[in-house]
């Protein structure tokens, strides 16, 4: 009973022994700092090509430099002790009868080849035969078997046996990766060969080395799924503090928007009130004349009556000098700055958030044709586009010309047009070239691309001239001979019956469409914020700060600086306005069922530009289309 327990508590003992990397016993142990134990070899085959980041293989405590490493005295003697136990143990199992041993082992014996009925006890190697306790006698007894080498019995001796030369194999070739007799040896002369006992040895060292480099690959492994598994943990954090951030910044923007919204409402709804107040008081007043009207009727019926003829005269003659007033409505009208700054203001936050919102994309589509910088700006005042300017602003100083010159009319224009002769460059011809490229692109587009660039247009009333009536929310114009007319403002034309737009353009693409009838005189264009409201100078085409084209009747004609040049007829009662103010130039199309060409306007743009219309018969109407993108 005391066996088996010592036997029981040494085969526990024998798992504690083990070392977890080779998961063998312990061969040399020594222990790291954290009280784990390992076979010196495997630890330093464990730790080898590292200079930093030593850790236990076991539990990957981490270490600040590379441990100085002490044998384990106790722990060896442990092993031995384990060890000659085990010894011990297999001498008895040998001397157990082979047929134990072979029920032990779950195969049947080997049987004696002399015999073939008895479990041999031994296996000859020289005679490569299997022999039971008698016919193993004469080698025990016989000195002429005392040289033949014995060992415990093997099975499949053939297998063993070199095919070639029908001996054991004894060696081990490492170039061919084959096991080989003594005989074998002459032709494998030149190739490095070992003992059979040292082959294994050495291919057993190799796989616990591989073994080793195995777990710390899976290590490695592990740890950089970790690494993956934190950076993506990082990564979603880092997209949720964003998130978070953007919705503020839009929930702010949405407040700053709603709060503009409701100053909006609140100046209309006062203008309201105050009216609304206005014809409250008007109609107590017409109430009251009407009760006295009603009186003095009544009063008058009463004397019609009266029987009495000097009574009825009396009050007759009374009645007679009473009079009574004719009832009278005073005009009351909406503040129309009010109105239209108000609707203008809500009009100009959406174009602000549209052109936030899409200009990427236009950056993109601009810069795919040309790839150059935008000419320069040479007005000192910059205006930004949606803006309106508070006043008239002055242009670029121009060349004078007289106007009581005693040149031809011919010649006048000549000089007008001709261009300031300047030295090319290869820098200006390039930029020339890229220009007409970018030029000859946007006149191949049909009007479907065209819509991609649409602006809303308003007509500004500050600048419509006093017999001009707007109407459809400021996107139609016409002339009334009975029109009370406008307020008096400095940006309004006196001269000609013209307005512009609202909104004004200093950079990017921008489209729009004009509505117009078949028979009528009116011009279609754009100009500077500068140009003049009074004189000759503030006709359309007739300065050198606008380019409209003009239709009277059947003809057609393009105007700028004064300069008249005729063009083809065109029946379109649509034409399309295509303004490129880094290209530098203004494209006028035909509307309708064959998108074409009317005329196109080359110039370099030093100022903001404003759609421009004019009206010359009083049966001319124009409408601003309404696209969508």
């Amino acid at each position: 009973m005391a066996a088996l327990e010592s036997e029981s508590s040494l085969s526990g003992l024998e798992e504690e022994l083990t070392c977890s990397i080779c998961l063998c016993l312990f061969s040399s142990p020594v222990t790291v700092p954290c009280g784990h134990n390992f076979c010196a070899s495997c630890l330093e085959l464990s730790w080898a090509g590292l200079s930093e980041g030593f850790s236990c293989p076991q539990c990957r405590a981490t270490f600040a430099g590379r441990p100085q490493l002490q044998k384990n005295t106790v722990l060896c003697r442990v092993v031995e002790q384990l060890q000659g136990h085990a010894g011990a143990k297999g001498e008895e199992e040998e001397d157990e009868d082979g047929e134990a041993a072979g029920s032990w082992a779950g195969e049947p014996p080997v049987l004696c080849d002399s015999c073939r009925e008895v479990p041999a006890e031994q296996t000859c190697l020289t005679c490569t035969a299997s022999f039971c306790a008698e016919h193993l006698r004469p080698h025990r007894d016989s000195p002429a078997f005392r040289d033949h080498q014995l060992c415990p019995p093997l099975r499949d001796l053939q297998q063993r046996k070199c095919p070639q030369h029908n001996r054991l194999f004894e060696f081990y070739c490492d170039k061919h990766g084959a096991c080989i007799c003594s005989l074998c040896l002459l032709g494998h002369k030149l190739c490095p060969t070992s003992p059979l006992e040292e082959a294994k040895a050495a291919a057993q060292s190799l796989l616990k080395k591989k073994l080793v480099e195995l777990h710390n690959q899976s290590e490695r492994t592990a740890q950089a799924m970790s690494t993956v598994k934190t950076n993506q943990n990082h990564s979603a954090e880092t997209a949720s503090r964003k998130k978070e951030l953007i919705s503020n910044e839009f929930s702010e923007i949405k407040a700053m928007i709603e709060e503009r919204e409701n100053e909006i409402m609140k100046a209309i709804t006062e203008e309201e009130k105050r009216v609304w107040n206005k014809f409250d008081y008007i109609y107590g007043v017409l109430g009251s004349k009407k009760k006295e009207v009603e009186s003095l009727r009544d009063q008058i019926e009463m004397t019609l009556t009266e029987g009495d003829d000097v009574l009825f005269l009396k009050r007759a003659a009374a009645l007679q000098r009473t009079s009574t007033k004719e009832a009278f409505v005073p005009v009351v009208e909406m503040d129309q700055n009010v109105m239209h700054s108000t609707y203008q203001s809500a009009i100009s936050i959406k174009e602000i958030v549209k052109n936030s919102v899409i200009q990427s994309r236009e950056k993109k589509e601009e810069a795919k044709p040309v790839k150059m910088k935008a000419p320069p700006v040479a007005h000192p005042n910059k205006i930004s586009a949606g803006k309106k300017p508070h006043g008239p602003q002055k242009s670029l100083p121009q060349a004078p010309t007289s106007r009581g010159e005693t040149d031809t009319k011919e010649k006048k224009k000549a000089a007008k047009v001709a261009p300031t002769s300047t030295p090319a460059t290869p820098a200006a011809a390039a930029a020339a070239a890229a220009n007409k490229e970018l030029l000859d692109s946007f006149l191949k587009k049909p009007r479907e691309e065209f819509l991609q660039y649409a602006a809303h247009i308003t007509l500004d009333f500050n600048t419509a001239h006093n017999t001009m009536v707007l109407s459809d929310n400021y996107t139609r114009m016409s002339i009334s001979d009975t029109f009370m007319g406008h307020k008096s403002h400095p940006q309004r034309f006196v001269d000609f019956r013209q307005v512009l737009g609202f909104q004004c353009f200093k950079r990017g693409v921008h489209y729009w469409e004009v509505e117009l009838q078949q028979n009528s005189f009116c011009a279609i264009g754009v100009c500077y914020g500068s140009m003049e409201r009074q004189g000759p100078e503030s006709r359309l085409g007739r300065n050198s700060k606008s380019w409209c084209i003009e239709r009277l009747n059947s003809k057609t004609s393009s105007w700028h600086n004064d300069v008249e040049k005729c063009l083809p007829n065109s029946k379109a009662t649509k034409i399309g306005v295509l303004l490129h103010c880094e290209g530098g130039f203004v494209i006028f199309t035909a509307v309708g069922e064959k998108h074409s060409l009317i005329y196109k306007f080359k110039a370099q743009f030093t100022e903001a530009l404003y759609p421009a219309f004019w009206l010359f018969s009083r049966d001319a109407v124009l409408s601003l289309s309404q696209m969508k993108q």
